[in-house]
C-alpha cells in the first residue's frame, strides 16, 4: 500500500512537471513607452559682435547644436548707410543700439550669417532699431518688418559690397521667426506677424517650460521662469535677467566665477527637471554682450557641452522645432 501511494505521488508530480513544461512561459512586464527626446532651444539676440558669432558657431560644432540668431537689422548698415533706416515715428539714422561699425564690419557680419545658415542655424529677426513697440499700431509693426526684410535682403547692395551668389534668394526666405526688443509686445504685433510672413514668435515669458501653442498661424514660444540661487527664486531664463539678478545690471568682474556657477546650476536644474520629468522643451536666451565678464556664456558653454551631446537630447533651433511640428500636423491630417 505504501509503495502504491509513492507511485501515485510520483506520477502526479511527473504530470505536474510535464504540464508546467508545456504551459505558456510567464509574460514579461509590459515595456514602458520610450520617452521623447529632450528639446533645448538656445537663442541669441542682436547678433552684433563678430567674435561672438565665431564663438557660438564653434560651440555648435563641438556639441552638434543648432541655434537661433535674432538679428537687429541696423547692424547691417554702416555709419555711411545708416540713413537707409527709419523706425516708426523716428528720424532716419536713429537706433537704440547703434549701427555697424564700418563697411568692413558689416561685410564680416554678413559672412558670419552666411556661414551660420550654411551650418544649419536659424536666422530670425529682432526688428531693426531695438525700439520698444508696446504702443505701436499694426501698421507700425508692418513698417518695421518691411525695413528689416528690405535691409536684410539688400544689405550687400546698400553697402556697396559684392554680393555672393544665392544671397538674395536665401535672404528672401530666411526670416521666419521674430523676437521683440525688450520682449515688449502688444495685440497689434500678433496681428501683424502672420501678415508679414512670420511662422513663429519668441517674445513671450511663461511660468515654466511649456509646449508652444500656435495661434493665428503663429507658433508662440516663451522664455520660462526657472529657479535660481539659494532660495530658488524664479528668474526669466535669459542672460540679461540673470545679470540684473546677480549684480543689478552693473559689471562685477570679481564675481564672474560665482555668477557663472549660479547660472550653470540654474540651467542644469531646469534641464534635469524636464529631462527626468515630462520633457517639455526648455528655452534659454542670450545676447552677444559679455555680461559680468562673460559669466553667462561660460555657463552656457559648460551646459551645452554636457547636455547637447546626449543621445536623447536635441539642441535645435526654433525654425527646426516649428518645421517638425507642422510636418507632424500635416501627417496627422493626412492620416486622419
Amino acid at each position: 500500500m505504501l509503495r502504491s501511494y509513492r507511485v501515485l505521488a510520483f506520477s502526479l508530480a511527473s504530470l505536474a512537471s510535464a504540464n508546467a513544461a508545456f504551459a505558456d512561459p510567464p509574460k514579461s512586464p509590459a515595456a514602458l513607452p520610450a520617452k521623447a527626446k529632450q528639446v533645448v532651444l538656445i537663442s541669441f539676440d542682436a547678433a552684433r559682435e563678430i567674435s561672438q558669432w565665431q564663438r557660438s558657431r564653434a560651440l555648435a560644432k563641438r556639441t552638434g547644436a543648432h541655434f537661433t540668431y535674432f538679428l537687429s537689422c541696423v547692424f547691417l548698415l554702416s555709419p555711411e548707410t545708416r540713413q537707409d533706416y527709419a523706425g516708426p515715428g523716428k528720424a532716419a539714422g536713429k537706433s537704440n543700439v547703434g549701427f555697424g561699425a564700418s563697411k568692413q564690419d558689416v561685410a564680416d557680419r554678413l559672412e558670419q550669417i552666411r556661414l551660420a545658415a550654411a551650418e544649419g542655424h536659424d536666422i530670425g529677426s529682432h526688428a531693426c532699431g531695438h525700439f520698444d513697440g508696446k504702443d505701436w499700431s499694426k501698421a507700425d509693426w508692418l513698417a518695421e518688418f518691411a525695413s528689416a526684410r528690405r535691409i536684410f535682403e539688400n544689405a550687400y547692395a546698400i553697402n556697396g559690397i559684392a554680393e555672393p551668389a544665392g544671397w538674395h534668394d536665401f535672404a528672401h526666405h530666411a526670416l521666419v521667426g521674430f523676437r521683440a526688443p525688450y520682449l515688449s509686445t502688444n495685440k497689434a504685433l500678433y496681428e501683424a506677424l502672420p501678415e508679414a510672413g512670420f511662422q513663429y514668435d519668441a517674445s513671450g515669458v511663461s511660468k515654466g517650460p511649456a509646449v508652444p501653442p500656435t495661434v493665428n498661424r503663429t507658433t508662440r514660444f516663451a522664455l520660462p521662469l526657472i529657479p535660481e540661487g539659494e532660495k530658488a527664486k524664479p528668474v526669466v531664463a535669459m542672460d540679461y535677467n540673470l545679470y540684473v539678478r546677480h549684480s543689478g545690471g552693473t559689471e562685477e568682474p570679481a564675481m564672474a566665477d560665482a555668477f557663472t556657477e549660479r547660472a550653470y546650476q540654474a540651467f542644469r536644474a531646469a534641464f534635469d527637471a524636464e529631462y527626468n520629468g515630462k520633457r517639455l522643451p526648455l528655452e534659454l536666451g542670450f545676447h552677444f554682450t559679455l555680461m559680468n565678464n562673460g559669466a553667462y556664456w561660460n555657463a552656457l558653454e559648460r551646459f551645452a557641452g554636457e547636455v547637447c551631446i546626449k543621445a536623447d537630447v536635441e539642441c535645435i533651433s526654433f525654425r527646426d522645432y516649428v518645421e517638425r511640428q507642422r510636418v507632424g500636423q500635416v501627417q496627422a491630417t493626412a492620416g486622419g
